[in-house]
């Protein structure tokens, strides 16, 4: 799918505008203390089983957000089996992002409005906003079973995406297990907290830092630090441009560490059916 594009006026920066919605800052404490936990690792202490703890369970969550919430469950770049689907989506609530149709349904309504009034979380309302101030707003809670009824027909992902508890609860016992309190402190909510903020990114700097090689309405822009940060979903622009690849990075030296993933997978035949860059698309003239 590509986006529509206008090379005579291209989108400037957004001015901020302020958030479209308040900010229920009381309903918000859980989150905000969340930030805190990892400071207690001043009396667990941190230990080298726990940083590996966060690292993997950082890398794996990660993977599943991007592989699995974005361009599977949002823009079903790829095929997979039933079993794979759910691991993907078991992933993903582990992550502490909120459920797989929850997440998929939200996005595929940012990429029909990109940073139009009826974009949900775009920088025009501020970066505080696109980047977090959405994410705390009661206004979005709520699932929206229209945008994403060929994945809702799954009971299992329903059930995920009700009870989205289940994923953070079981990985930070898991991480206690192993690594004791450090275990919990930094491989669960410290890494919890990075990955929030690397995945926020790509709401916030990716539409504000970065190089536009492509013409679209938005203001997506290719962001390197994001892209690294997040397995390549920094290559912005790239995937607003063309929405349906299962691939990001559209040049060989754009690190897409997710694509190279799936790309194994294929040869295991766990995923199939990768959807790639059109040739046409990848040299599209420049804005």
């Amino acid at each position: 799918m590509t986006a529509v594009t206008d090379l005579t006026h291209p989108p400037s920066t957004p001015q901020p505008s302020g958030p479209p919605y308040p900010i229920a800052w009381s309903t918000s404490i859980p989150f905000l203390a969340f930030h805190l936990v990892p400071f207690l690792a001043v009396f667990t202490g941190v230990t080298g089983r726990a940083v590996l703890i966060g690292v993997m369970s950082y890398a794996v969550r990660m993977f599943c957000i991007t592989a699995g919430y974005h361009r599977y469950f949002a823009h079903r770049a790829f095929k997979t089996s039933r079993a794979f689907q759910f691991v993907l989506a078991f992933g993903g609530v582990c992550a502490t992002q909120k459920g797989p149709l929850w997440w998929a349904a939200h996005h595929r309504r940012h990429h029909r409005a990109s940073d139009t009034d009826d974009d949900i979380h775009s920088p025009k309302h501020g970066v505080f906003w696109s980047h977090v101030g959405w994410v705390i707003c009661p206004a979005f809670g709520a699932t929206d079973d229209d945008a994403i009824r060929d994945f809702a027909k799954y009971p299992e992902l329903r059930f995920l995406n009700r009870h989205d508890w289940i994923g953070p609860w079981s990985l930070g016992i898991a991480s206690f297990l192993l690594g004791g309190w450090s275990g919990l402190v930094i491989g669960y909510f410290a890494s919890t907290v990075v990955l929030w903020h690397a995945t926020f990114m790509v709401n916030s700097v990716a539409h504000l830092v970065g190089r536009r090689r492509y013409a679209t309405t938005d203001t997506s822009r290719n962001n390197w630090f994001v892209a690294l940060a997040t397995g390549g979903e920094g290559w912005h622009n790239n995937h607003h441009y063309y929405q349906s690849s299962a691939r990001q990075g559209f040049r060989w030296w754009q690190i897409d560490t997710t694509f190279y993933v799936l790309t194994v997978l294929s040869w295991l035949h766990v995923v199939s059916d990768l959807r790639p860059v059109p040739e046409r698309i990848r040299n599209a003239p420049r804005p």
